[in-house]
């Protein structure tokens, strides 16, 4: 614990009291937005392992590993909540499903190259970019009525896969564009994100775990590059809030919906900018 022991107990509750308020938010996120709560258990994480002293080579790879195991129950609980409204597109994920396990398994391979400040710059940049097609694209404008034919349909998924699993999100940052984009209702599209956000959040985190195990300087009660204590106060905040967000998410217009989405993306993606400086 060399890592905690010179901070006082005041200092060492906040933190705890931070892990919780972001497992908070990260549920009401993963219900409402679809976005597995990843796009802010990531930053804060990553913020939160700064102030700890945690190695610049490690601390962005558990702040990514940490959130998708994180994103695993939460995105459980979310997808249950929108199958019961109807907002679930089975036929989707299963067509879906293989491309993004192989994009999944691209960006774990990659993953394990990649230095710390290369996937930061990964996460703010696409986050940015994401952030601003939701909030300057038109209402209701899409490019076409549906997806396009294989095989681009399946690099479209593929690349999902992979950069969800660098970013440590659960695929709704980028899917839900994606699919709004192509003709998908803004709700539908959310619904369905979150159970992508099972597809690749559950193999991305067995990566993770697998290729951070023996690497030095990773922050105590780390298990690979997944952060049990993060886990353990996290996660049930996001079980508890997840179908929470999801209820609210059927009673929120779909322009102000997409709105909240793109702030939220906006402020991630400036912050980890700011962190790179």
């Amino acid at each position: 614990m060399e890592l905690l022991s010179g901070h006082s107990v005041g200092w060492l509750a906040g933190l705890v009291v931070a892990l919780l308020a972001t497992g908070i938010i990260a549920g009401l996120l993963a219900g409402l937005l679809g976005v597995g709560g990843g796009i802010v258990v990531v930053p804060v994480l990553y913020h939160l392992f700064t102030l700890l002293g945690v190695d610049e080579s490690v601390k962005m790879h558990v702040a990514v590993g940490t959130s998708l195991a994180t994103i695993i129950p939460a995105s459980i609980m979310s997808s249950r909540a929108h199958a019961k409204k109807g907002n679930l597109d089975v036929s989707l994920l299963r067509s879906w499903g293989p491309a993004l396990l192989v994009g999944v398994l691209i960006g774990i391979a990659i993953s394990g190259y990649l230095r710390g400040t290369t996937l930061t710059a990964i996460f703010a940049v696409v986050a940015l970019l994401v952030a601003a097609n939701m909030a300057f694209r038109g209402k209701g404008l899409a490019l076409t009525d549906d997806l396009p034919p294989t095989p681009f349909k399946q690099i479209i998924g593929t690349l999902v896969g992979g950069f969800s699993t660098l970013m440590g999100i659960g695929g709704g940052t980028l899917s839900v564009p994606l699919l709004t984009a192509f003709g998908y209702p803004i709700h539908r599209a959310v619904g369905t994100a979150a159970a992508i956000g099972m597809v690749i959040s559950l193999p991305g985190a067995i990566g993770f775990l697998i290729n951070g195990l023996g690497v030095p300087n990773r922050p105590p009660l780390s298990l690979g590059y997944i952060n049990l204590a993060g886990l353990a106060l996290i996660v049930p905040m996001t079980m508890m809030m997840a179908p929470i967000g999801a209820r609210i998410a059927h009673a929120v217009n779909a322009n102000r919906l997409r709105q909240v989405f793109a702030f939220f993306l906006f402020l991630t993606s400036l912050r980890m900018l700011y962190g790179l400086l």
